[in-house]
């Protein structure tokens, strides 16, 4: 399969002509009927952000990961991202519906979520990685867009700002706790998908080539698991409360404490074998985790 270069889209203004639809109200901050809009398959690459419920919908890559929007569901995608969408035209047998919130970066500068919008992890999630929403939960979210796109058709005034700005937080607030939701009501899969990342990671330090290899990352485990970094890592505070890092952290102490505690190979050796660059990092990992050097640990056994 092969791909096009991404077509930049770098304002809403932009995104609107192309897509045949009259200039928005707002430059910075529109919201879009999907219905209305005319089919466009590619690849692009925007300047803004894009939040979107959408039903009856083609086929769309993020990534390598393929996904039919054939129920309606909830995506996020931040600034700069590439998404594809490969055939619109073979959508389906229900009429296309939704919607696309567009907010560019400058509509939301200098205020509260400009400072707190990346702690919504979700914006990096990959298009498989999508929100799920109940008959309920959607209608919530439909509201809230909807308060929104009539606060965009007003006349814009000093208050206009602040009362989107709010809306949109509170948007999000609700979409970071349907997510919750959605980890722990999906119990098999998730529980799989951890089964399957302790299993990667066991491989991992399996490997004859650590000292080459080096320490795993949260990247690598979550490209192996054919996932998003951020995903797995909220997967896995949900689980279990800790990070992919810790899980990482986790595993390296329990290497570590086995070859400290069963055989004669040197501190250095042992910080190489398990992919430090540094016998110092090491060290200090391991004090940082058990309060004890590995030295002090290795005593304990003599």
């Amino acid at each position: 399969m092969t791909y096009t270069k991404p077509v930049r889209i770098k304002s809403i203004s932009e995104f609107h002509r192309l897509r045949g639809l009259p200039q928005p109200e707002h430059p910075l901050i529109s919201v879009v009927d999907y219905g209305k809009l005319e089919p466009a398959p590619g690849s692009f690459v925007f300047d803004y952000y894009t939040i979107s419920l959408k039903r009856g919908v083609s086929k769309m890559l993020y990534g390598q990961q393929q996904y039919d929007f054939d129920n309606g569901i909830l995506f996020f995608l931040a600034p700069n991202q590439v998404l594809r969408v490969l055939s619109e035209e073979a959508a389906v047998s229900q009429e296309r519906s939704g919607w696309l919130l567009l907010i560019h970066p400058d509509f939301i500068w200098n205020t509260s979520l400009a400072k707190n919008i990346s702690k919504y992890e979700f914006f990096d999630y990959s298009v498989n990685e999508a929100l799920f929403l109940s008959e309920k939960e959607e209608d919530i979210i439909n509201n809230i867009v909807r308060n929104i796109g009539q606060e965009c058709q007003t006349n814009i005034d000093k208050f206009s700002q602040n009362i989107i700005i709010s809306q949109i937080e509170t948007l999000l607030n609700y979409s970071e706790r349907f997510y919750q939701r959605q980890f722990i009501t999906r119990k098999i899969s998730s529980h799989e998908s951890l089964d399957r990342f302790e299993n990667v990671l066991d491989e991992y330090f399996k490997r004859s080539d650590l000292i080459d290899a080096g320490l795993p990352s949260v990247q690598q485990l979550a490209e192996t698991l054919n996932t998003s970094p951020k995903y797995l890592t909220t997967l896995l505070k949900v689980l279990t409360g800790q990070s992919a890092q810790q899980h990482i952290h986790e595993k390296l102490i329990e290497k570590a404490k086995e070859r400290l505690s069963t055989t004669d190979l040197s501190v250095s050796e042992i910080a190489y074998g398990l992919g430090f660059e540094h016998p110092q990092s090491f060290s200090k990992l391991f004090k940082n985790k058990t309060n004890q050097s590995p030295m002090e640990f290795r005593e304990q056994f003599n």
